[in-house]
């Protein structure tokens, strides 16, 4: 089989239906974004073009409208392969997660980071299917491990709960301080 044929045969075995989809979102966030390049950044007066403050946003800013424009082409040339929308949609699902991540950060500040991922851990645990108790088991250990690690080990400073002012003085120190 040639060169050809067989960059052909990969080209196609691993082409996937919405990408034509992809290639007109990314030119018309590239195109949007590079038109906005003279309300977002300067150009400075006796400055060399390289060290100017707009060259570099500008340079990958085209580049990305440039090959964004050069993939719109080709998937338009390509021939069509059933599943585009399906695809799509699927696209669209998966932003449910950055939507249990919103949830969670709301969440944190009113409920405390100990309680708050305790919580999310299992109902994400339920959300992909993990039913038993050995998964759900693991998910809140996972989960009170991960606190402590941050809170004590790592010294991350994270946002005591609203929740926590109604515990009693000692324990609410307690909570703030490693949990």
């Amino acid at each position: 089989m040639s060169r050809v044929k067989t960059l052909q045969a990969l080209f196609k075995r691993y082409r996937r239906p919405g990408d034509i989809v992809f290639a007109w979102f990314a030119l018309v966030v590239s195109v949007v974004l590079l038109s906005q390049i003279t309300d977002q950044t300067v150009w400075r007066d006796g400055k060399p073009v390289m060290a100017q403050p707009r060259f570099w946003p500008a340079v990958s800013l085209g580049g990305m409208a440039g090959f964004a424009a050069l993939h719109l082409i080709g998937s338009a040339l390509s021939e069509r392969i059933e599943g585009r929308w399906q695809e799509v949609r699927l696209w669209f699902a998966s932003l449910e997660f950055a939507g249990w991540f919103i949830a969670y950060a709301i969440v944190v500040p009113y409920a405390g980071y100990l309680p708050t991922t305790l919580v999310f851990a299992v109902l994400l645990c339920l959300r992909m299917g993990y039913r038993s108790r050995g998964m759900l088991l693991a998910a809140g250990v996972t989960a009170v491990v991960i606190v402590v690690l941050f809170k004590s080990l790592l010294k991350v400073n994270l946002p005591g709960g609203r929740v926590y002012e109604v515990l009693p003085e000692g324990l609410r120190q307690i909570m703030l301080t490693y949990f």
